[in-house]
């Protein structure tokens, strides 16, 4: 009999450790459903549970931005204090670099981590509004590390950057380089940056072109991947992608009118130029043809070339630049053949551009 109220005794006893550990298991998964950890009793507890890995996952996962995020001017931030709501604030970073708070004024918040931030607005409440706070610090938007990206992308624009980034991975975000059709891209992308590059290490295929400026050639940096080209880039940066050179060939005395990309070369020949507009017109005016040429101040030059002489060896093969545009017109057009330098200039803006 003793031995049978022992079992019973045993037996209840497990099944209550049971039940208390379900509790425990409960609770427990209910606190890990919360936004904010549990209370600690302490402030050195709550210090101590900030160290632990956990706590720090969850703090960055939570904070809206990474753990070495830097606060700035124009960030908007959520500040929510676990089981006092009336302190809860969205706050936008002035241009001072202050956020402005109930009871307590402006905290200095440029300049600090998401988690510091955290810290510094727990010290101030604990002292005569809450006792052991628990604060959290959202980055609801990224205003104060903005990155300026132009020229022959495909989205040019301002981004806000959350974490470091290179140089290629800022032309990823805007898309990529422009297509060929439309405004392609150079050989060129010029980095700016305010206050100038500290302790840059110029290597093969990068110049520094003023002590705030560089220029870094595009095909080294994307397909031959040279070390060094990939710099990472900072908050106000200006990235710009240099369009390419192309010139032009135009009038109905040519067979394809159109734009074409000077790849890796400075110019090209008048026949050169030819042979991308897959020749002459069978009426072309080839003693009416000219090159126009656009100078460095904007003003533009005609030059008469004599296709027929050109194209026989009877008369030198003129060179034409970047912008250049060779007009042939058509001998059975008198208008064509009259057409001024701006009108054709407007002719050539809505030209497809031809990749050779």
């Amino acid at each position: 009999m003793k031995h049978y109220s022992k079992a019973c005794a045993a037996a209840a006893f497990v099944f209550a450790f049971s039940l208390a550990v379900a509790g425990t298991a409960r609770l427990f998964g209910q606190d890990l459903e919360r936004a904010d950890p549990i209370q600690p009793s302490t402030a050195t507890e709550a210090r101590e549970e900030q160290a632990q890995p956990t706590t720090q996952n969850t703090a960055n996962a939570t904070s809206g931005a990474p753990s070495d995020y830097v606060i700035g001017p124009e960030d908007v931030l959520d500040i929510t204090v676990f089981d006092v709501p009336d302190l809860n604030q969205t706050v936008r970073v002035a241009n001072d670099g202050t956020i402005g708070l109930p009871l307590l004024g402006r905290i200095a918040a440029s300049g600090l981590t998401v988690d510091q931030l955290r810290d510094r607005l727990e010290t101030a409440m604990g002292k005569s509004l809450v006792q052991n706070p628990q604060v959290s610090v959202f980055v609801k938007q990224f205003q104060a590390r903005p990155v300026s990206i132009m020229g022959a992308v495909e989205k040019p624009g301002l981004y806000q950057i959350t974490g470091p980034r290179t140089l290629i991975e800022m032309l990823s975000v805007a898309g990529g380089l422009a297509k060929r059709s439309t405004a392609p891209a150079g050989k060129t992308v010029y980095v700016s940056r305010p206050g100038g590059f500290k302790n840059l290490n110029v290597v093969p295929g990068m110049e520094q072109v003023g002590p705030d400026k560089i220029a870094i050639d595009l095909k080294d940096l994307l397909y031959t991947q040279a070390k060094g080209l990939n710099i990472p880039i900072e908050p106000h940066d200006i990235i710009a992608v240099s369009k390419a050179d192309v010139i032009y060939v135009a009038g109905s005395g040519v067979r394809r009118p159109g734009g074409f990309i000077l790849e890796d070369r400075d110019s090209v020949t008048v026949v050169q130029a030819l042979a991308l507009a897959q020749g002459l017109d069978p009426n072309a005016a080839k003693h009416k043809a000219r090159i126009i040429h656009t100078k460095a101040d904007g003003t533009r030059v005609e030059i008469p070339v004599d296709l027929d002489k050109i194209v026989n060896e009877k008369a030198a093969d003129p060179e034409m630049s970047a912008n250049d545009i060779l007009y042939v017109p058509n001998s059975r057009s008198k208008a064509a053949a009259k057409k001024t330098a701006e009108t054709i200039v407007q002719t050539v803006s809505g030209f497809l551009i031809f990749h050779p």
